[in-house]
């Protein structure tokens, strides 16, 4: 699905009803916080023919307190605002305002989304 699919898709519907799943892998760092793990090409042919073997075969992104618990809150299962019900629970007090949190994480599912990080069940 090219860019304007997928924006023309997200324009109508409704980010809390959508059901988000994870595409890449990754690992839990020692303070608790998640790096996702990003392969540096998705084709093996490229991979093989590019990839030096002294490099690692995945990009390392580091992800915040935040970031870290709503992606492993992302199971494929849990729609949005099931997330952000979850947050509000984990975290009580430190979205301010609590209205917004809805908002903030729609946005940074949505950033994930666009860096084909996850994809929505509904979509597929």
């Amino acid at each position: 699905m090219n860019f304007f699919e997928r924006k023309r898709l997200l324009k109508n519907t409704n980010a809390l009803d959508l059901t988000p799943v994870r595409v890449l892998g990754h690992s839990i760092r020692e303070d608790g916080n998640v790096t996702l793990l990003m392969p540096r090409f998705r084709n093996k042919y490229w991979s093989r023919m590019f990839q030096p073997r002294t490099k690692r075969l995945h990009i390392h992104i580091n992800l915040d307190k935040f970031g870290s618990h709503t992606w492993l809150l992302i199971d494929g299962v849990r729609q949005v605002s099931g997330i952000c019900e979850r947050l509000k629970e984990q975290f009580p007090g430190q979205f301010q305002p609590v209205e917004e949190t809805e908002e903030r994480v729609s946005k940074f599912i949505f950033l994930l989304y666009q860096q084909r990080y996850i994809t929505f069940r509904e979509f597929d």
